[in-house]
């Protein structure tokens, strides 16, 4: 009976045992066919040797060819293996996959081994995958933590081992390999942890170097150079039980003895790199490339611009500062108190009211618009569409040229100009100047309501100085590959003018009297400077934007959440800033004389006698402007036709009366304006007498 009662059980144990086999056999054939054809579509190794698949390396250079700022991935020399120091294949083979010379690929001891310790602990604590699983990995997969990656992984290994040698393989490994820090390969992680090529690492630097793969963001030297250092004793203890040095050779390593090379500090430059990059992508197409950016960036500059705006930045509040060249090249870039707390960029990204700074384009209009320097303005109580500006003194002045009404910031002054050439042409003026926010049109726009960006509002200021010509700020230069391909140069245009050249002399004019006698005195350094403050309600804002010997410099300050700062005012913090900036920043370039008279054209000169009865070219014109009949070369010389025209009382203006006395209504007529109103019978409003004023508070709003 026991006999018949087992038949059963062996029948269906050999069928299950059949099944087994049958299901290994046909498991089996189906790996060696995912292996072959895994095999047959690896890239040569020609293809693995290039590294394009890692990702893009950008070095960044100053104007002066330094490098600020290595992006993308680090790649070093490429070593072969026989240039690889046998202490760093030991070290590498020994804490990674000290079986690599035995396995096909796929260690069956080790997975076996981390499956147990699986079990037994409840999590995974170690991996069971070989160098050349790795290698697979990281050419070719994620790390996605998935069974289905881990069957990819295991057959990619095993192609691997089938299409290329160990030696190969282990090549590969540590030439492609993630250290952290930005490093790719052991000759990228011994330059950028220790100054020089892996072709003499010792032990100890090796052990450090052995230790980052297994996590290269906790254990790299960049980020926490002690926990480094302790890896690599458990390195160097691996290696001696392995039997690859020697118990000597263990205790003579110092790890920690090794000096590596400080991180760089992420500071002020970073601001500058992360608006500046971003137009490769419109400059160039290559993708994949190592390549150099050339850009304008001053480094003296940029040191200079952060400790200015650290300096004098009031306590918790956050400031801004961006220097421009003539042509619009940005040598310095500012765009907080820290990079490494905040990577908001204030220069480029925050919108915020300029104040009284926004009344350059309200002049600007009114000065096209036919206004001058001179020119007389009444300050006094206005009221438009309900809206009355006030003056910060609460004070009217009366009579006030245009000059002093701009430098004293005044703001019933901008108030009626901004009225009187229309409050949408100063928008578009604005927008001309390459203001690229939203401007309203509403009457309080020409005290600066409208937020804009401080390099718009530089920008600006340096068209002026440029005497009208546009400027576009630019910060690369020239983009080249590894071996000085050109791919991108900048060209600079000139063409498109924005206002007239004495519209921007007279411009310039007002902003030197700002400086030299207005709200803006702090800022001066020295040497002609012409600039504008402006600060907004309750001290929210403080601004100054100025030029000199071809740089124009914009600072901001302010809190990001927009509170009022006790004291700010773009007169006091910013201006002091742009005087620390610029004192040292043009030390090194003549001081310029500003172009503030240049020739007008005939409609906007005042008449003279060339002007109403000649030409340059000697016609003769009588006073209704008929030519006149040339002269004889020996004729005498020609008389003015007012000077010899019947005076009053019918007898010839310039003749004597009374023996020869000349009565004061025989002069001739001066070619006034008084003279030029009669001629065109045009009406002048008298001119209120000016009235003496109590001293002015200089302070803006």
């Amino acid at each position: 009976m026991a006999s018949n009662a087992s038949s059963p059980i062996r029948r269906t144990f050999a069928t299950l045992l059949k099944i087994g086999l049958y299901g290994f056999i046909a498991a089996l054939i189906a790996l060696v066919v995912a292996v072959t054809v895994a095999m047959n579509s690896l890239p040569s190794y020609q293809e693995l040797v290039r590294r394009d698949d890692l990702g893009q390396m950008i070095r960044v250079r100053a104007a002066d060819g330094s490098v600020i700022v290595s992006l993308g991935p680090s790649f070093g020399q490429w070593l072969r293996y026989e240039e690889i120091p046998p202490i760093m294949r030991n070290a590498m083979v020994a804490v990674e996959d000290r079986r690599f010379r035995m396995h096909p690929g796929v260690d069956a001891l080790g997975i076996a081994r981390a499956v147990t310790v699986r079990v037994e602990r409840g999590r995974w604590v170690q991996g069971g995958s070989t160098i050349t699983q790795q290698l697979a990995r990281n050419i070719f997969l994620t790390n996605s933590r998935t069974f289905g990656r881990k069957i990819r992984e295991g057959i990619l290994a095993l192609a691997l081992e089938r299409r290329f040698s160990k030696n190969q393989i282990l090549e590969l490994y540590l030439n492609r390999v993630y250290f952290g820090g930005g490093a790719y390969g052991i000759d990228a992680a011994s330059r950028r942890f220790f100054g020089h090529s892996a072709k003499t690492l010792d032990l100890s630097e090796a052990a450090i170097i052995a230790g980052l793969v297994k996590a290269p963001s906790n254990y790299s030297p960049t980020a926490d150079a002690e926990a480094a250092k302790g890896r690599a004793r458990v390195v160097i203890d691996l290696m001696r039980r392995n039997g690859s040095i020697t118990a000597v050779e263990a205790a003579a390593a110092e790890p920690a003895a090794v000096k590596l090379i400080p991180s760089p500090r992420q500071n002020s430059v970073r601001y500058f790199t992360d608006w500046a990059l971003p137009q490769l992508d419109t400059m160039i197409d290559e993708t994949v490339e190592p390549i150099d950016v050339w850009t304008t960036l001053d480094p003296r500059m940029q040191r200079l611009a952060d400790t200015a705006i650290n300096a004098a930045t009031p306590r918790g509040a956050q400031g801004a500062l961006v220097a421009l060249d003539r042509d619009g090249a940005v040598r310095a870039m500012v765009g907080g108190r820290d990079y490494v707390t905040s990577l908001y960029n204030r220069a480029t990204q925050a919108t915020r009211q300029p104040g009284s700074a926004f009344k350059l384009f309200v002049y600007l209009a009114a000065l096209e618009a036919g206004h001058k320097p001179d020119e007389t303005i009444v300050d006094e109580p206005v009221t438009i569409d309900g809206w009355s500006p006030r003056n910060s003194n609460r004070t009217f002045s009366g009579p006030v040229t245009i000059r002093e009404a701009f430098a004293r910031s005044i703001n019933t002054i901008s108030a009626k100009l901004g009225q009187e050439v229309g409050f949408r042409t100063v928008a578009d003026m604005a927008q001309r100047f390459g203001i690229t926010t939203k401007v309203n049109t509403q009457p309080s726009m020409v005290l600066g309501t409208s937020d804009v960006r401080l390099l718009d509002m530089t920008r600006a200021f340096a068209a002026v100085a440029r005497r009208g010509v546009a400027v576009v700020p630019y910060g690369i230069t020239k983009v080249t590959t590894a071996d000085g391909t050109m791919l991108y140069s900048h060209e600079d245009d000139e063409s498109r003018v924005l206002v007239a050249p004495w519209v921007a002399a007279q411009m310039t004019d007002l902003l030197q009297t700002a400086v030299l006698t207005g709200t803006g005195r702090a800022a001066h350094i020295g040497r002609p400077v012409a600039g504008k403050t402006g600060t907004t309600s309750s001290n929210r804002d403080g601004w100054f934007i100025g030029f000199s010997s071809g740089l124009t410099t914009g600072v901001w300050m302010g809190r990001d959440n927009a509170t009022p700062i006790p004291g700010l005012q773009g007169g006091r913090a910013p201006a002091q800033a742009f005087n620390n900036f610029m004192t040292q920043a043009v030390a090194n370039r003549p001081a310029e004389n500003f172009e503030v008279q240049v020739t007008l054209p005939d409609w906007q000169v005042e008449p003279d006698a060339e002007a109403w009865y000649g030409s340059p070219d000697g016609m003769m014109v009588d006073p209704d402007g008929n030519p006149l009949p040339a002269r004889n070369p020996g004729a005498p010389p020609f008389e003015d036709p007012v000077a010899s025209a019947p005076g009053r009382d019918g007898g010839p203006r310039d003749g004597a009366r009374d023996g020869g006395v000349r009565d004061p209504a025989d002069e001739p007529e001066r070619l006034d304006e008084e003279w030029l109103d009669r001629a065109i019978n045009r009406n002048r409003e008298p001119v209120p007498e000016r009235r003496p004023r109590p001293p002015a508070d200089r302070t803006e709003l």
